[in-house]
């Protein structure tokens, strides 16, 4: 017994506590720890829920930008100008009901909202916009007319929103849209396209047409725009002047 307790004493083992360390392996982990380990797994699988509410909140999100994305690619190129226009037009309509309804002047109260600086910066810029530069092609004379007749087109803003009611999505065409003959036009749009050629065919007829080439005229004039300004001087001032051109001809002019 001795040989024992000193053979423990040579390893270091103090005495009465060879036995516990045993009972301690046997007895299995202390609470605080299984706590811990639990608390560590619940910690593993809220962050592992997050992630996966993450992952699907992307997907999900992913999934409807593609698909405003192919609306989009589907509208006409110019569409979200257009339609910022629309909302704007629609705007100033409303606010011109507000002012109606409280008896004031729109156009007052619009330059009441606008400072003096934006003021100068729309005069220079109505200034600068469509500047007459005068003939140089039939191309860019057909689209000054038409720049100019679609200026003069108003939108019916009330036929608009009904429309948009009745309609919905189908309002706006895509690629896949057929537009012939799903559109009827109202009388009175009929009457105003009407009422625009009738008034195209006047001014038409005003128009000077081109002379043709006179080859026994006299040749007083030394290119076409000379020549057009003779013709006017001799429009306006040629009773004055008959007897002195007739001197000069004649060669007795003093």
């Amino acid at each position: 017994m001795a040989a024992a307790v000193s053979s423990l004493s040579s390893l270091g083992v103090p005495d009465g506590e060879g036995g516990s360390s045993s009972e301690e392996e046997e007895a299995g982990p202390s609470p605080a720890a299984a706590a811990a380990a639990a608390q560590r797994r619940e910690e593993r699988l809220r962050r592992f829920r997050e992630l996966h509410m993450k992952r699907y909140e992307a997907c999900k999100l992913n999934s409807q930008e593609v698909v405003e994305e192919d609306k989009r690619l589907k509208l006409p190129p110019n569409w979200e100008a257009k339609k910022a226009r629309l909302e704007w037009e629609l705007k100033v309509q409303e606010k011109k009901k507000e002012c109606a309804a409280r008896g004031e002047d729109y156009e007052r109260v619009k330059l009441l909202e606008i400072s003096a600086e934006d003021a100068e910066r729309w005069e220079r810029k109505k200034k600068k916009k469509n500047p007459d530069l005068g003939f140089s092609d039939y191309a860019a004379a057909q689209l000054r007319q038409y720049q100019r007749l679609t200026r003069q087109i108003k939108p019916d803003l009330e036929q608009y929103e009904k429309l948009k009611e009745q309609y919905g999505e189908a309002l706006y065409p895509t690629s896949d849209s057929l537009l012939h003959g799903s559109h009827v036009p109202s009388k009175e749009g009929v009457d105003r396209m009407v009422a625009d050629l009738e008034k195209q065919i006047e001014k038409r007829e005003k128009y000077s047409r081109r002379r043709p080439y006179n080859d026994d005229a006299d040749i007083d004039y030394i290119n076409e725009r000379n020549a057009k300004f003779n013709q006017k001087a001799e429009r306006f001032y040629g009773k004055y002047t008959a007897e002195i051109k007739q001197n000069l001809e004649r060669g007795t002019a003093v």
